[in-house]
């Protein structure tokens, strides 16, 4: 571990320097005169990640959010506002810090079911409904930018492309579409599957696309091209979420067939078939740095997998109800859990450890999430409220 000293001088271990010697030779942008600042970001993340994560969230506030329950919440990258889905048409934009709303998304003509920021920008938004649309709205005036029309189905699922450019869209006509942010216009169909698309996700780069399906398969789309690279074939039923790693050498897809699986991106190879679940798997997620996978299922547990070994690490039991939704905290030290038991909780990634349950709402709770520093939560319920932890 590294110390700092008040006159602003290191001491660097030895794994620093090698670290540092490493990085310098895979990026020449790193030049001798920026050494010292390269040290200097090392050493305080060295200190973050060293840091012992004993909070306690309390409620801050309960947000009487929509008019009908809430289908999804997300925060922008800073964690400053925050974004509720509705099954009453609407999405609406929160600042996190007072809970008071700062605009209401209105136009679309069915339920609202799939939102996003465009982070880590955090200026625009994307909403997903079935009203067969995705609208691309202003953060700063609410206003609608563009009208994405096309799907002959539900947009279920949708995300940004890392560089703000694209959004893609996942649609119950079994196909997902690429849209130009900047003029509106449709890039490109996916034509593939079978079945509805139920998630999707772009790599970190935003050159490949996976999409996830209720035909039993998974496809690996070139996003500059439109083209099919693979298809992921080996669940024996539908899948319920998909998401590569952060380095975009791996997949994960959980299944209705109760099992994870883990692919290598470049071959489209199955790695790893994490079983173990005895309903089926509805959610799953690897940690910022790609070394854990988290699995939520309709048996009420949730467990965490490593990404190398694929071993199980921990079970995380006492949820009396399906879990819908997981997430890690930033520092891969948390897990995040939404249950139809009305309670969300959060967890000890290695002990597997209750840490804590989030009481209050009156239904399930749909979704929910951490912002990226780790220290505020947000859950959606179908209770109609949204409710920030702090």
């Amino acid at each position: 571990m590294c110390e700092i000293y008040e006159e602003g001088q290191m001491r660097v271990s030895h794994d620093t320097e090698e670290l540092i010697s490493a990085i310098r030779k895979s990026e020449p942008l790193i030049t001798a005169s920026r050494v010292d600042q390269v040290k200097l970001l090392i050493v305080r993340l060295q200190e973050k990640l060293g840091q012992q994560d004993n909070r306690r969230f309390c409620l801050f506030k309960a947000l009487q959010a929509h008019i009908l329950p809430l289908t999804n919440v997300a925060f922008n990258k800073s964690g400053s506002s925050f974004i509720t889905g509705s099954y009453d048409r609407t999405c609406k934009i929160w600042d996190t810090a007072s809970g008071e709303e700062l605009h209401t998304l209105e136009g679309h003509r069915n339920v609202v079911y799939a939102i996003a920021f465009n982070n880590p920008y955090g200026d625009k938004i994307a909403t997903g409904s079935f009203d067969k649309t995705c609208r691309l709205w202003s953060v700063e005036t609410g206003k609608c930018f563009h009208t994405f029309r096309g799907h002959t189905a539900e947009i279920v699922c949708l995300a940004f492309n890392p560089q703000s450019t694209l959004v893609a869209t996942g649609s119950m006509d079994t196909t997902a579409k690429l849209w130009d942010i900047q003029t509106g216009e449709e890039v490109s169909t996916l034509t593939g599957h079978s079945a509805e698309i139920i998630s999707l996700s772009f790599n970190t780069v935003g050159d490949q696309l996976v999409t996830g399906s209720f035909d039993h398969t998974v496809s690996l789309w070139d996003v500059p091209s439109g083209r099919r690279v693979h298809t992921l074939i080996g669940h024996r039923g539908e899948i319920s979420s998909v998401q590569f790693n952060w380095d975009c050498s791996l997949i994960i897809t959980g299944s209705m067939d109760k099992s994870c699986r883990v692919w290598e991106a470049a071959s489209g190879k199955c790695m790893a078939t994490l079983a173990g679940h005895e309903d089926e798997v509805l959610d799953v997620c690897f940690d910022y740095t790609g070394q854990l996978i988290a699995t939520a299922s309709a048996d009420g547990t949730a467990r965490v997998y490593s990404a190398v070994s694929y071993q199980c690490i921990s079970r995380l039991e006492s949820h009396e109800g399906e879990i819908s939704k997981i997430c890690f905290n930033a520092q891969g030290s948390r897990v995040l859990t939404a249950s139809a038991d009305k309670t969300a909780r959060l967890w000890d990634v290695q002990s597997g450890v209750c840490l804590q349950v989030l009481e209050g709402h009156t239904d399930e709770i749909f979704s929910s999430a951490f912002n990226y520093e780790g220290d505020t939560i947000i859950t959606g319920s179908k209770d109609n409220t949204c409710r920030i932890w702090r």
